[in-house]
C-alpha cells in the first residue's frame, strides 16, 4: 500500500533548497476504535462544548481561547494573534545549526518521519544536504510546523532518504532521576551467571516481538461476537498466581533461572 503524504514544502539549506514531502513513519491506523453508543438506543453519542454555567451548548464562533491569570479571570487571544507569534513559513524547513550525530539524548526524540525529495530537480540538492550531514557526522535543527504545533525537528541522514524527528521542548522533558550508587561493588560470580542468562535469552530482533497482545484479544473477542450476534460472558479471569515465597539469594534465583532456559521456546 502507497505511503499517504502528510505534508509537502521544501528543505532549505543557505541558498540549496529542495522539493521535499513528509510521511509519518509509524501509524496507530490498526488500532482499535470504538464508538460511543447510548446504550438503551444504540445510536452513536455526539461530543459538544457547552458553558459551563448555563450548561448551554456553544457555537463555532462564540468559542474562543483564554489564558487564566485568576479565579474566573482570563487572558483572552483571537486565534489571529496567536498565528502571529508563527513561523513566517509553514511550507519550509530551513535548517539553521546542526550538532554532532548522537549528542542528543534520546529522551528528547519524539516521532520519527520520512523525508524524501519530491522531484528530480530537487533530488540533487536533497542528496547533497544528505551526504554532507554524512561525512560530517551531523545532524541539522530546523523548526517545522506540524500537527498544529510549532515543533523543533531533527534531521538524521539514514541510508538513501532522511529521517526526521519532532523533538520535546524543553519544559516537556523532566530532570534525571538522581542515579544510584556508582560504588556498589557487584559480585564477579553473580554477574558470571546473569551474563549467561542475558545471553541464553539474546536473538535476533524481529518485529513479533512487539506485537500487542491486548489488541490481538479483542479483535478474537469481537469476531466471536460478531459470528455469535449474542452477547457473551466476560472472558475467564486470569490464574491467579500463587506465592511461591521470597527468594533472598540472587545467586539461587539465577541458577533456577539459567535452568528454566533450557526448555523455554524461543520467540
Amino acid at each position: 500500500m502507497a505511503r499517504q503524504t502528510y505534508w509537502k514544502g521544501y528543505l532549505k539549506l543557505s541558498l540549496v533548497t529542495a522539493s521535499v514531502s513528509l510521511t509519518p513513519a509509524t501509524t496507530d491506523s490498526n488500532q482499535l476504535r470504538f464508538h460511543v453508543l447510548n446504550r438503551k438506543t444504540n445510536n452513536r453519542v455526539e461530543s459538544r462544548y457547552v458553558d459551563s454555567v448555563t450548561h448551554k451548548p456553544i457555537s463555532d464562533k462564540d468559542q474562543v481561547k483564554g489564558y487564566p491569570r485568576g479565579e474566573d479571570d482570563y487572558v483572552i487571544l483571537e486565534d489571529a494573534e496567536i498565528n502571529e507569534v508563527g513561523l513566517e513559513s509553514t511550507r519550509t524547513i530551513d535548517i539553521d545549526t546542526f550538532v554532532p550525530r548522537g549528542s542528543i539524548d534520546w529522551i528528547w526524540y519524539d516521532k520519527p518521519h520520512f523525508l524524501v525529495p519530491e522531484d528530480k530537480v530537487g533530488t540533487e540538492a536533497f542528496c547533497v544536504i544528505r551526504e554532507a550531514m554524512q561525512a560530517n557526522g551531523v545532524v541539522g535543527i530546523a523548526r517545522l510546523v506540524l500537527y498544529r504545533r510549532e515543533r523543533a525537528v531533527l534531521l538524521e541522514p539514514q541510508g538513501k532518504g532522511i529521517i526526521l524527528w519532532t523533538l520535546h521542548f524543553g519544559d516537556e522533558v523532566r530532570a534525571p532521576i538522581a542515579p544510584l550508587d556508582s560504588e556498589e561493588k557487584v559480585d564477579g560470580t553473580v554477574l558470571s551467571l546473569m551474563n549467561k542468562l542475558v545471553q541464553d535469552r539474546t536473538e535476533d530482533w524481529k518485529p513479533s516481538m512487539v506485537q500487542d497482545p491486548v489488541q490481538k484479544r479483542l479483535k478474537a473477542m469481537i469476531r466471536a461476537k460478531q459470528k455469535s450476534l449474542v452477547k457473551t460472558a466476560a472472558g475467564s479471569k486470569r490464574p491467579t498466581v500463587k506465592p511461591t515465597g521470597n527468594i533472598v539469594n540472587m545467586m539461587d534465583a539465577l541458577k533456577k533461572s539459567l535452568a528454566k532456559e533450557t526448555s523455554r521456546p524461543k520467540h
